[in-house]
């Protein structure tokens, strides 16, 4: 019976998280890489799982994204017959019926008496792992779940920051949006008011040239103005 209640290491960390990595890298489930880290550090799987949900799983984010790819290619080589399948590379040990004498009597009684306890129930990114009811976490200590509270409220007021944000950014596209509308329609006015000034300068023009065609033909007709000198020197003006 496991009832390790110790806190947890950064070597156990770094087994639990080495272990998920290759069981999902390898195309196993990550409930059997619980499973085995749970007997290696005589711990539940139930534990094991909740430890890499509330602490773990955070650190080695990029990684399990890796391990996915690399299970998906090796799926892809395998086959679909093979590939599709999870398979276990772990098994439990078999406990022989010589260890089972050996278990006093109260502690049956202490597994019993946890049978009608409701599950619990640890979400993950692919899969949804249930824990039995003939395995609670006994190890599982307040530090641990205050941990885990803070890491989700975190995570919480991470989204509701992102959410504000991006209603910020949608209402500020939306004003760039209309001022864009507005800037457009306002270089169309002014295009088409460059072409109406742009056809009265080119009426005024040829208005100008025309009288001035006038003005020349006009003094080109006109008789030449004749005078003659008297006798005192004076200019008269000859009556045409």
């Amino acid at each position: 019976m496991k009832v390790r209640q110790d806190a947890w290491t950064e070597e156990n960390d770094l087994l639990l998280a080495e272990t998920v990595l290759r069981h999902v890298r390898e195309g196993s489930t990550q409930l059997n890489a619980f499973e085995e880290v749970g007997d290696k550090l005589n711990r539940t799987s139930a534990a094991c799982g909740f430890r890499w949900n509330a602490v773990v799983r955070h650190r080695y984010e990029k990684a399990l994204q890796l391990a996915k790819k690399q299970r998906k290619q090796r799926q892809r080589i395998l086959g679909k017959d093979q590939g599709g399948k999870k398979k276990l590379l772990y098994n439990p040990p078999v406990p022989k019926v010589e260890d089972l004498q050996d278990i006093p009597l109260t502690a049956d009684l202490s597994v019993d008496t946890t049978v009608n306890k409701p599950d619990m129930t640890v979400e993950l990114a692919t899969e949804t792992f249930t824990q039995p009811t003939s395995q609670v976490p006994t190890e599982m200590t307040i530090d641990t779940v205050i941990a885990f509270l803070e890491n989700f409220k975190h995570s919480n007021l991470q989204n509701i920051a992102l959410k504000s944000e991006n209603e910020r950014l949608k209402k500020e596209i939306a004003d760039l949006r209309k001022q864009n509308e507005e800037m457009s329609m306002k270089i169309k006015e002014l295009e088409e008011n460059k072409e109406t000034m742009q056809e009265d300068y080119e009426t005024l023009m040829k208005i100008m040239n025309r009288a001035r065609k006038l003005v020349l033909f006009e003094e080109e007709e006109r008789p030449a103005t004749k005078f003659k000198m008297d006798r005192n020197g004076n200019l008269e003006k000859l009556a045409e």
